[in-house]
């Protein structure tokens, strides 16, 4: 869907004299700060399932941690999905153009989207609890799936 909506507004933008609507080669240090901030969080949470619990986890930076992996993810499929448009409809236009600058940016903001949607789903991997963890013993689960932390 994104990826629909970005070729499209890319097409018209482009046809009509507008500038490539992409975001600058900048938004890659944004992008590492996000992953980075996640895996730090991630892995305090992952220490802590792991079997390090001299001190108490807090719950609320457990529970921000799922949601700050989660939100990554969708980031990641957005910015994805939105230059993955813009690469279809710049790839027609290579022969036309002399600057490839809109192709390799896109690229490298795909890249940098595929790294936060990998972030996002692995930090979200380290917030679940084993189904037969003792945390949550008492509580009947007729899913067998874990919980999050």
């Amino acid at each position: 869907m994104f990826g629909a909506a970005g070729w499209l507004i890319n097409w018209w933008a482009t046809r009509n004299g507008y500038p490539t609507p992409s975001l600058p080669l900048s938004s890659l240090l944004t992008i590492a700060a996000v992953v980075a901030v996640t895996l730090v969080f991630g892995f305090r949470v992952r220490r802590w399932r792991s079997g390090n619990r001299n001190r108490v986890l807090n719950p609320i930076l457990a529970a921000r941690t799922v949601v700050l992996a989660q939100a990554t993810a969708y980031a990641g499929a957005l910015t994805t999905g939105w230059h993955v448009g813009i690469l279809a409809d710049q790839l027609i236009l290579v022969g036309v153009r002399s600057n490839l600058g809109p192709v390799w940016g896109s690229l490298a903001l795909i890249a940098g989207g595929i790294v936060m949607i990998g972030t996002g789903l692995i930090v979200e991997s380290f917030c679940k609890l084993p189904p037969d963890d003792e945390a949550g013993s008492g509580t009947s689960r007729e899913s067998g799936e874990g919980e999050y932390a």
